[in-house]
């Protein structure tokens, strides 16, 4: 396991990007559970934020892809509005404990 953050340096409703051993991630903390998925759109390959840790629409309901608008569900990555709808984001097994959110590389 390789250790992303404290559990403090990611609030609810809000997003975070890693890069670790070369691969960007990005985790988001939804009541309470953190998802961790690679930064990958499914559709053209790019990185998904607009700015640093900013992978979610206004309203912290959706990720949400700044190059083409595609909306995608924070539980499960699956694409559910936009150019990839039906094709999911790459979910990572991460744990959370007393240190931190780790990451299964």
């Amino acid at each position: 396991m390789k250790f992303l953050c404290t559990s403090a340096e990611l609030v609810e409703s809000h997003s975070r990007g890693f890069e670790i051993d070369g691969r960007k991630l990005f985790a988001v903390r939804r009541e309470g559970r953190v998802y961790l998925y690679e930064n990958r759109c499914p559709h053209r390959g790019v990185s998904l934020e607009w700015q640093p840790d900013q992978f979610l629409d206004p309203s912290a309901s959706l990720i949400q892809c700044a190059t083409h608008g595609a909306l995608f569900l924070i539980e499960n990555g699956e694409c559910v509005a936009g150019p990839c709808e039906g094709q999911s984001l790459n979910a990572l097994a991460c744990r959370e404990d007393s240190q931190g959110i780790w990451v299964q590389p």
